[in-house]
């Protein structure tokens, strides 16, 4: 028998997809036709259609298709990507893009999900069994049991959630450990399982804060009645009486206080110049009297004996000199004299 009614599902696909999508769709349509599915690339418009057929006898195999088009789209190789068509596979597909509202914390995160040399990812895909991939703001997980697809999405959650992966595979190593012993099959396996609580670190507060926390709070005297309200500017210019008065009569008082606060500074400033002015004379006029009373301490009649023969000294000195300078004039003009004879 053939289904009565036809169904389809669309997919679009990112803008790099395309050039591997138009590579690998005859792949794709071949494996579809084997179980009577139709599909549909169409580049324009960056989508993928499936639809069933009236030969489709398979009414589940259209859900396949479907996941087949979103692992596709979400970057997992077609050699992949087509195991979802058995019965025994499954997917799930994360999306971790709105888990986490900072961009750089989701990166970080996202990082640590892959590991050094992706080793935390390759560890997980061991101890779950599935198939996992990072891509963008998703992550696409392929398995062939739901038990793996529900660790695996947990795992991604919580890393997510700032909970670390190595937690997570140090648990999943655990508990395939404990499923190899038959004995514990049906017992509970909590009080085998490490138990990670978070610890919050307390921080060292700034030393103004600490000593605020230090002082102790003085504390007011109870009253039921709230605190009076702080005046309005109208409020406080009814009081005045200032909010009556006209635009110009408001803006004369104000030129008129402006004013007056000018005059008032500038007589301030005059009377410390004044106090300087009065401070300087005082110094300078000790000092003069000091030079005064100095000169009149020597008299004037006593006479220094010894300046007197130095000038004297210095200016026969400078006779000398001129006389010299002459005679020597003198002796060259002759020697002139005697040659020209």
């Amino acid at each position: 028998g053939h289904l009565l009614e036809e169904s389809s599902f669309a997919t679009l696909f990112p803008k790099y997809r395309e050039a591997y999508l138009r590579q690998v769709w005859p792949v794709v349509t071949r494996a579809l036709d084997k179980v009577k599915i139709a599909c549909e690339l169409n580049l324009v418009e960056g989508s993928m259609t499936v639809r069933t057929t009236r030969k489709t006898a398979d009414p589940y195999v259209i859900l396949k298709a479907r996941d087949l088009l979103k692992l596709l789209a979400r970057s997992i190789p077609v050699a992949q990507a087509l195991k979802i068509l058995d019965d025994e596979c499954h997917c799930d597909i994360v999306k971790v893009g709105g888990l986490v509202r900072n961009k750089e914390r989701f990166v970080k995160r996202r990082q640590r999900l892959l590991g050094p040399d992706g080793a935390t990812l390759k560890a997980l895909e061991l101890l779950t069994g599935c198939y996992i991939l990072v891509q963008g703001n998703t992550v696409s997980i392929m398995a062939n049991s739901h038990t793996g697809l529900k660790q695996a999405r947990q795992v991604v959650i919580d890393c997510m959630n700032n909970i670390h992966p190595v937690y997570n595979i140090k648990r999943l190593m655990i508990q395939k450990e404990l499923a190899k012993d038959p004995k514990l099959a049906d017992e509970d396996w909590s009080r085998f399982l490490p138990t990670f609580r978070k610890k919050n670190v307390p921080r060292k507060k700034p030393a103004s804060a600490a000593a605020a926390a230090k002082k102790p709070v003085e504390k007011k005297a109870y009253t039921p009645f709230p605190p009076a309200q702080t005046p309005r500017k109208i409020d406080l210019q009814l009081d005045t009486g200032e909010y009556f008065i006209s635009e110009r009569e408001r803006k004369a008082k104000k030129l008129a206080e402006k004013t007056a606060k000018a005059t008032a500074t500038s007589k301030e400033k005059r009377a410390a110049r004044e106090r300087e002015l009065e401070q300087v004379p005082e110094a300078s006029s000790s000092g003069s009297s000091k030079k005064r009373s100095s000169t009149n301490d020597a008299s004037p009649t006593s006479v220094d004996v010894d300046q007197l023969k130095e000038k004297f000294d210095q200016k026969s000195k400078s006779k000398k000199r001129s006389t010299d300078m002459s005679d020597f004039l003198d002796v060259a003009t002759d020697k002139k004299q005697k040659k020209k004879k």
